[in-house]
């Protein structure tokens, strides 16, 4: 096979437009190649509003070798391709008297699940939350009419927290061992689309990934694991430095040595479980900030040049900046054609997301803007710090915003600061007006229901001025990004983990038998970086699991 780059065409082409070009950059008869593979494909819209697919392809062609020759020195377009081809460690032994118990149904703890089950090893995965059905209606209920379930919500469940977002499945792993293909290939198995597997900035939407998720548990169980929902883990129980069980429900024991705790980053009295049973674990940073809400119009013309841009789908957008007091500021989970959406899991606490279904057809564009944070911020060395940090930014939220999600002009906003941090700037002393006629353009779409507040109460002043000075250097990069009428929700408080379990080069915690894994852990951002530990960490227990053998075997 030859690895083809650079090959340029405009969007809407055919695919026999996409062969006919690959036989002309080889300079061969259309008749010559035999098959012709999508590596990736991105957008380039340097010529905007003349938009191009970028192509990175593999083809198979009669007589490779003299191909190759005419391209001697131009190595930089096309070479021979380098397949990466996935292996998951020889299975071990493994008996069903010690089983392997995945705490966590995210996409750690799933596919951690699956390719143990694939290969013969009988998991049992254990769900606080409910299966992806009916997590789906209780998330409606809570949506519709403000009645939490604490236990299967946006956070908690079969799916993890990412079920109920765009399902973006970008990620900055390299990927030298194949494990991002065999994932994107396993998703596409299971019901997602086929581009997913070459699309640089892949997302699968939620109402698709949600039944992706069903169909991946339904064959756990048919290769013989067992799945658990409503089966919270209360205790870990541990002698001598080594697992030995966990206590489900406060009431049942279930045996094992071999523990993956895929939690997610939301399972705070786990946590504090953990700490207490002296788990070492560790404050880290992440970030804090707001959704922003734009017409997505506005971004497609930004982006491509046209407002509707056809077969290309709703333009997504990144920006970054660097503040004057040297903190970072950049958007987070950026979601085309989204809705902001209400992602509490406590009682008494608001925290918001984003979520696009596979359309990406609503008619805004939202994206978190936020701030990094680290452990000098928490005001506290503890290890747990930053979970407090979180719930204090959440409390405010809930209070000013009644339960309900609170929303502020942009323009409202950045006055509030500016009165604030500065206020021999402010000219207007007269009483300001909370809130905002829904009459102007910009009206907020929302999973939940919102009210205008006065958002900049919720976050740190610190953190609210680099938000402003973000904003302001965001719209010099996309045109309108800074607009008065841009939409403030918050609080965007769950963007990773603020707790690290740290493991070692086996995977496994100094506590022997414990598996940290995916973004509760700390080792993961993303879905698929999530899926990808959750690989990492089912390979590292088959490992262990051979060598067990070779050691009973001498």
């Amino acid at each position: 096979m030859l690895r083809l780059n650079q090959v340029r065409l405009r969007q809407g082409h055919s695919e026999e437009a996409l062969k006919k070009k690959a036989a002309d950059i080889l300079r061969i008869p259309l008749q010559d190649i035999k098959e012709i593979k999508i590596i990736r494909r991105s957008v380039d819209a340097r010529k905007k509003p003349e938009v191009f697919f970028s192509y990175i392809l593999e083809v198979s062609v009669k007589k490779e070798e003299s191909v190759l020759k005419r391209f001697k020195g131009k190595e930089d377009q096309v070479y021979r391709a380098q397949a990466i081809t996935y292996r998951f460690p020889k299975p071990g032994v493994h008996t069903l008297h010690d089983p392997v118990v995945i705490v966590g149904m995210g996409p750690a703890g799933l596919f951690c699940g699956y390719f143990l089950a694939l290969y013969g090893y009988r998991p049992i995965l254990l769900e606080r939350g409910k299966c992806v059905e009916e997590r789906q209606r209780d998330v409606e209920t809570f949506w519709e009419t403000g009645k939490l379930n604490p236990s299967s919500n946006v956070q908690f469940g079969e799916g993890g927290a990412g079920a109920f977002s765009d399902g973006k499945l970008n990620t900055l792993v390299k990927d030298k061992d194949g494990r991002n293909g065999i994932i994107l290939e396993t998703l596409v198995k299971f019901g997602a689309r086929e581009d997913i597997c070459y699309d640089a900035k892949p997302h699968i939407g939620t109402e698709v990934l949600c039944n992706v998720v069903k169909r991946m548990r339904e064959e756990i169980i048919r290769l013989g694991g067992e799945i658990r929902f409503e089966s919270q883990v209360t205790e870990v129980c541990i002698e001598r430095g080594q697992v030995m069980g966990v206590v489900i429900g406060d009431k049942e024991k279930l045996p094992c040595e071999k523990l993956v705790l895929a939690i997610g980053h939301s399972a705070r009295d786990t946590f504090s479980m953990l700490y207490q049973k002296q788990v070492p674990m560790e404050a880290k940073a992440f970030a804090v900030g707001l959704r922003v809400e734009h017409p997505q119009t506005m971004i497609n013309e930004s982006q491509y040049g046209v407002s509707e841009p056809g077969n290309l789908g709703a333009a997504p957008y990144k920006v970054t900046a660097k503040t004057q007091n040297g903190r970072g500021v950049y958007s987070f989970c950026m979601c085309p054609g989204g809705y902001v959406v209400n992602a509490s899991s406590e009682e008494g606490h608001t925290a918001v997301n984003g979520m696009s279904y596979s359309g990406r057809d609503g008619y805004n564009a939202n994206s978190a803007v936020v701030v990094t944070v680290s452990p000098e911020d928490f005001g506290s060395p503890h290890p747990l710090a930053g979970i407090e940090f979180q719930r204090k930014l959440e409390e405010k939220a809930y209070t000013i915003g009644k339960g309900k999600i609170p929303v502020q002009r942009y323009d409202e906003f950045k006055k509030c600061v500016t009165e604030i941090s500065h206020p021999e700037e402010v000219t207007d002393r007269k009483p300001k007006e909370k809130i905002v006629s829904d009459e102007k353009e910009v009206t907020p779409q929302c999973k939940g229901n919102y009210i205008w507040a006065d958002v900049s109460s919720i976050l740190p002043l610190d953190c609210n001025k680099a938000i402003v000075e973000g904003m302001e250097a965001f719209g010099k990069q996309i045109a309108g990004f800074n607009r008065p009428d841009a939409c403030l929700s918050g609080v965007e408080s769950r963007t990773s983990s603020p707790v690290r379990i740290p493991r070692d080069a086996g995977l496994q915690s100094a506590i022997r038998g414990l598996y940290p894994c995916g973004e509760g852990a700390g080792y993961a951002g993303g879905i698929l970086s999530a899926a990808m530990d959750g690989l990492r960490v089912a390979e590292a227990i088959a490992a262990e699991c051979s060598n067990t053998m070779k050691d009973a075997q001498a």
